[in-house]
C-alpha cells in the first residue's frame, strides 16, 4: 500500500507535509505505521498548482528518503493546492510512468489501494476509454487506468459522481469476470480550484484517511497517516466517504458505487 498527503488553503510550503514534521510523508515512506507494510520505497512524486491551470509535476523511481531534489523543492514550492505521494507498487513495474500523481490536463490523480485481478480485468477496462483518453496511458498502474476511466465518466463536469461510476463499473466488470470483486480505493484528486478525496472499499476494509486543519495557512490536509501526535488534531474519514475541500471549507459525503448505471452500461457493452 501506498501512503499519500493533500493540502488546500491559503499558500504553504510542500515541506510542512512533506519532509518537515515528525512522521511526515517522506518519514512514512520507510516507517509507515498504518499500513501492510512500513517501507514505501518504489518512487514518489509531487504535483502542485501555482498561477497556470495545469500542475506541475516531479516524479521519480527513488525512494523518497534517498532523494535531495525532493527536499530540496519541497523547502522552495510554496502552493495552495498540492499532491504528494510515495509508492510500494502493487500492480506495475517500478518506473517514472508508474509514479503518482498522475495528471491530464488541470486534473491530478493519486490513489492508495487496489483493484484485485486487474490483470484479467485490465483490456476490458482499457477499451471502455475513448480514443483520446487510451492515448494518454503511458504507464502500467490500475490507479492511473482507473483515474483515465473516471475522465471518461465525467469527472471534469462531477468529479465525486464520475468516482462513483468508475468504481461500480470496475465492481460489475469484476463480478462479470471472475465472479467476485474487491476494489480498495483511497484516492485524492484536483482542477486546481477543490481537493477532493474518497475512501472506500468493497470488504469495507479501505486504507486510512484523515484529515485536519494545517496550523500554519489557512487550510486543511488530507493524508493516509497522522503527520504528529497530536491526536486530537486528526479525524479519521469513515469508509465510505467522500470529501470536499473549497474555498468554503471542508465538507463530507457518502460515497458509494453507481452500480445500477454500471450493470446497466456493461451488459450493453458485453452483449454488443
Amino acid at each position: 500500500m501506498c501512503r499519500w498527503a493533500a493540502y488546500r488553503g491559503t499558500p504553504i510550503y510542500i515541506e510542512e507535509l512533506v519532509s518537515s514534521p515528525a512522521h511526515s510523508l517522506i518519514a512514512q515512506s520507510h516507517c509507515a505505521t498504518q499500513a501492510r507494510t512500513a517501507t514505501n520505497g518504489d518512487g514518489f512524486g509531487l504535483a502542485w498548482y501555482g498561477d497556470r491551470p495545469e500542475p506541475g509535476r516531479f516524479r521519480d523511481v527513488l525512494p523518497a528518503w534517498s532523494d535531495c531534489n525532493l527536499k530540496s523543492l519541497s523547502r522552495q514550492i510554496r502552493s495552495p493546492l498540492f499532491l504528494a505521494h510515495v509508492r510500494a507498487a502493487t500492480h506495475g513495474s517500478t518506473r517514472r510512468d508508474n509514479c503518482h500523481p498522475f495528471v491530464v490536463g488541470e486534473w491530478s490523480f493519486m490513489h492508495n489501494g487496489q483493484i484485485d485481478g486487474f490483470e484479467l480485468l485490465r483490456r476490458r477496462m482499457e477499451a471502455e476509454l475513448s480514443d483520446d483518453l487510451f492515448r494518454l496511458r503511458t504507464g502500467s498502474t490500475d490507479s492511473e487506468l482507473f483515474f483515465l476511466l473516471a475522465l471518461q465518466f465525467g469527472m471534469r463536469d462531477k468529479p465525486l459522481e464520475a468516482m462513483a461510476k468508475a468504481a461500480g463499473f470496475v465492481e460489475n466488470l469484476s463480478d462479470m469476470e471472475l465472479g467476485t470483486s474487491c476494489l480498495r480505493l483511497t484516492a485524492a484528486f484536483s482542477d486546481g480550484q477543490n481537493l477532493y478525496a474518497v475512501r472506500y472499499a468493497t470488504d469495507g476494509n479501505a486504507p486510512t484517511l484523515y484529515a485536519a486543519p494545517v496550523s500554519n495557512g489557512e487550510g486543511y490536509c488530507l493524508v493516509s497517516e497522522p503527520l504528529n501526535d497530536e491526536e486530537d488534531t486528526w479525524v479519521a474519514i469513515p469508509d465510505g466517504s467522500a470529501v470536499m475541500l473549497t474555498e468554503r471549507g471542508m465538507d463530507a459525503a457518502l460515497f458509494e458505487p453507481a452500480t445500477g448505471w454500471a450493470a446497466r452500461n456493461s451488459r450493453l457493452k458485453k452483449a454488443g
